[in-house]
Order: structure tokens, then sequence, then C-alpha cells
């Protein structure tokens, strides 16, 4: 079984629908939309999905809510998780750092339990992407004002992450820097279209994957799933 815990970088909706989030190509590609992944999935290694990650989800959503609706060991999980927690403490450098420690102490138990249910699982957490490209101009979008420490804060919460996964053997699918020169470098990330004309942008709703996004996310785990441990 896989299984897909965490927010809206791992759903469907703003990627167009059913089957087109990165959860859903990681198991099943769909074919039409990127050839060369053709049998390139977990569908084709005999795995089933369970897609529990929520749109607007925190980490102790995962903790509390997700989890617990695993019902058998899983052989592969997929985690995005603390970009909703570091936006609620948007523009407070002190609350962010606050934030980011309770992401990782969540962490370190959602890691715990995912070991304790299944030793061989193989786990993926994913880093936190950009819309800004290292700018900090998330103001293009009128809804989030300018953060001047928002770039070290995310630094801050990616490098947390990656130590989560260290300490826990889980792989790193590093979201970020894959879409760096994606966002407001390639277009509008507040743009609406699941699939926007260009494929260099990969988001909509500024902080949303499209689907052009969502089958990058699916491809960095898809790289990290294959990288050896």
């Amino acid at each position: 079984m896989y299984v897909a815990l965490g927010d809206s970088m791992s759903i469907d909706e703003y990627a167009g629908g059913a089957g087109r989030g990165a959860a859903s190509l990681l198991h099943r590609n769909r074919d039409a939309d990127f050839p060369v992944w053709a049998g390139r999935d977990l569908a084709s290694a005999g795995l089933t999905a369970v897609v529990l990650a929520q749109d607007g989800a925190r980490t102790a959503d995962v903790l509390e809510r997700q989890l617990p609706l695993i019902t058998e060991p899983p052989a592969v999980v997929t985690i995005t998780m603390g970009g909703n927690d570091l936006l609620t403490a948007w523009g407070d450098d002190a609350a962010a750092g606050a934030v980011i420690g309770e992401v990782i102490e969540a962490g370190e138990v959602i890691l715990t339990r995912l070991g304790a249910a299944g030793s061989s699982s193989r786990i993926v957490i994913s880093t936190v992407y950009d819309p800004s490209d290292g700018t900090g101009r998330m103001d293009l979008a009128e809804l989030w004002p300018s953060w001047p420490g928002g770039l070290a804060a995310l630094g801050e919460l990616n490098g947390a992450l990656a130590g989560l996964a260290a300490r826990h053997g889980a792989a790193v699918a590093d979201v970020h820097a894959r879409f760096l020169g994606h966002g407001v470098a390639a277009g509008d990330p507040s743009q609406l279209l699941p699939m926007p004309a260009s494929r260099d942008l990969w988001y909509c709703g500024t902080i949303e994957p499209n689907a052009w996004g969502a089958d990058q996310i699916r491809r960095t785990w898809w790289d990290a799933l294959h990288t050896p441990s």
C-alpha cells in the first residue's frame, strides 16, 4: 500500500481534478498527459493507494487525523507538511521559530509511529517550495504582506525537515530546489488555471501546485524513492 499524508501539495484539487495531483500521479501515471512516464508508477509495482492528505492540513492534522486512518503497514509513504503551519506565523519571526519547533516535534511522533507500524516502509519527506523564487515577493498576490524574514524562516523549516528525515532514515524529496525558477520568475503564481499555457509555471492560487507542478512533485518523490538510502 502507498499512503500519501499531508497537505494540498499532494492532492488533486488544484491540478485539475481526480487523478491529476502529485500523489495520484505517483500511484498511477496519466499516460496521455505524461507519456514518457508510462509504466513508471507505483500501480505498475502492484501497490494500491490511500490518499489521506487534505487541503489546508497542518502537521498536527497529519498526526491526529490522518495517521490513525492507516489500517495496515504501508510500503511507501509520502509526506508534505509544514507549509501551512508556517503560513499561520506569517510576518512574525519569533512565532515562525516556535511553529517550526512544533512541526518537528509532531514530525518526530509521526515518523516514530510509521517506523513502528512497518519497519520496511519507504518514507519520503518533502521540503516546502517558494513561489517567490527566492525574491520574497509574496506580496505580488496581495494576500501576503511583505515579510523580510520569510525566506530565512522557510530555509529553517526545510533544514529542519531534512534533519527529521535523516534521524528516521527517511528520504528527502527536495521540492523546494526543484521548483526554484517556476514561480514569479516564470509568470504569475496567483493565476488560477490548473494547466496554464506555460509549462514552466508550476503554481496556481499563489501557494498551490498546478498540474505541471503536481507532475514535478511526483518526479521529485520518484527520484527520492529510487535513490539508494
